[in-house]
């Protein structure tokens, strides 16, 4: 604090001196100022507040002597963020999942200093995208770039919220594409910056020097904690096409090409004289699936998708996880050491991710999904991803983590199965439930 005080002393003491000039010789000095005029007033402050109840037990030594309950305690969590209103008319912000996941109240900061609240349209955990809305009038959208024609070296511009200190903006270039094998965060395609990010700068805008949206800041690689110059954005394209799902759907909708794969080892590359340890191996081929559907085998090596380079099994995965349902899907394999090129599409029944109310209304606040890879030489069924607490599913005792394994003793393996025996058994059916080593039968009453 001593520094701080001396160099504020040194700062007012320092002789005053003359503004620089506007123009040198008659030419204009560079400046992002006039496009950051109508850029900033489309950034926002988000807040979000959650309450959490904690039990634990009276500090009252009476009460615990004789053993009386426990009384829940409320927590209260308050977090900071930023947005981006890419709908002025509708009022609609793009943000990231991290900023107001599990949020009770939802607050937006405009650049006046006007304070709304947010109502919460859709949220997509694996890209980290999320949608909110304001009702608002005179607000300013920023226009969306193609983030597909951004190059290494392209000047961009960081706007948003640093640490709670208020609109803050950082300049810097394009310092990679498609970045992906990032841990701890979903599926990937991100756009690396050295223009300053950090806490509080998340779901904020990284714009050309146009003024349009290039992509959305969220995350940063740090040893310490603050800026080392490496930051993410997703792409404006991609941030684009998850938006158009959660404002049609409330949540993103994926699909599966309905394969196993693993990283290539030495061995494999040998025995299957393959030129190089480029790609994946395919394991197995789900019956039906868009991979089967496109004559995929195992043994097969997938190299490509959709003109992306697949280098392990992770990478693989993520690419899988990019895909929009109902479109087209190029993929590039090895077989026979020949490069061959097949084309597929996923559709509404191989998708990979659903709600339960699409399945069931008993199933109400439940988020289902087909069971990972590495958990399907030990279990088999249907995952429940998430349960909301409160909801339907949660009152009949199901909770994150649980298997559905049959439905009326007809055991099933994927989505694609349970939606079709829930649907041929509409009055109770009943579910075949594993957790935690034991199984449990819980009947579906509408």
């Amino acid at each position: 604090m001593k520094y701080l005080i001396i160099l504020l002393v040194f700062t007012l003491s320092a002789p005053t001196q003359a503004a620089l000039p506007a123009a040198i010789n008659g030419e204009p000095l560079p400046s992002l100022a006039p496009v950051l005029e109508q850029v900033t007033p489309a950034v926002v402050n988000i807040n979000t507040q959650s309450v959490q109840y904690v039990r634990s037990r009276n500090n009252d030594f009476y009460s615990w002597f004789y053993g009386l309950p426990s009384t829940p305690r409320e927590r209260v969590t308050q977090s900071l963020g930023s947005g981006v209103i890419i709908d002025a008319v509708q009022g609609l912000i793009l943000t990231n999942h991290h900023v107001i996941n599990d949020a009770d109240e939802i607050s937006v900061v405009l650049h006046d200093g006007k304070t709304h609240q947010a109502t919460l349209i859709g949220s997509d955990e694996g890209t980290d995208v999320a949608l909110i809305q304001i009702e608002a009038e005179g607000l300013t959208a920023l226009p969306l770039a193609d983030s597909e024609t951004l190059r290494v070296g392209d000047f961009v511009v960081a706007v948003g919220n640093p640490f709670g200190l208020g609109q803050t903006v950082t300049s810097g270039i394009v310092s990679a594409l498609g970045r992906t094998s990032l841990s701890g965060l979903g599926f990937q395609n991100f756009i690396q910056t050295d223009a300053s990010i950090n806490p509080g700068n998340s779901g904020g805008a990284l714009i050309n020097l146009r003024g349009e949206l290039v992509g959305i800041n969220t995350a940063i690689f740090s040893p310490s904690g603050g800026n080392v110059g490496i930051g993410f954005a997703i792409p404006s394209s991609l941030a684009e096409r998850m938006m158009r799902q959660l404002l049609t759907y409330g949540t993103v909708r994926r699909g599966s090409l309905g394969l196993e794969v693993q990283n290539l080892t030495p061995r494999l590359v040998a025995a299957f004289d393959l030129e190089d340890d480029q790609g994946v191996m395919v394991t197995a081929v789900n019956q039906g699936s868009p991979a089967d559907r496109a004559g995929i085998q195992a043994g097969d090596v997938i190299t490509q998708i959709n003109g992306q380079v697949i280098r392990s099994q992770k990478q693989f995965e993520n690419q899988q996880g990019l895909i929009e349902l109902n479109t087209d899907v190029a993929i590039g394999f090895w077989r026979n050491g020949k490069d061959k090129r097949i084309m597929t599409r996923i559709s509404e029944v191989d998708r990979n991710e659903m709600e339960g109310m699409e399945l069931h209304p008993a199933l109400k606040g439940a988020a289902l999904t087909n069971l990972p890879a590495k958990y399907r030489d030990r279990y088999q069924g249907v995952l429940f991803e998430t349960i909301q607490q409160g909801s339907k599913a949660w009152a009949l005792g199901l909770r994150s983590g649980d298997l559905i394994t049959a439905v009326n003793n007809d055991e099933i393996i994927n989505l694609k199965q349970l939606n079709e025996r829930l649907a041929a058994n509409k009055n109770e059916p009943l579910l075949k439930i594993y957790r935690n080593g034991r199984y449990y039968l819980l009947p579906l009453e509408k």
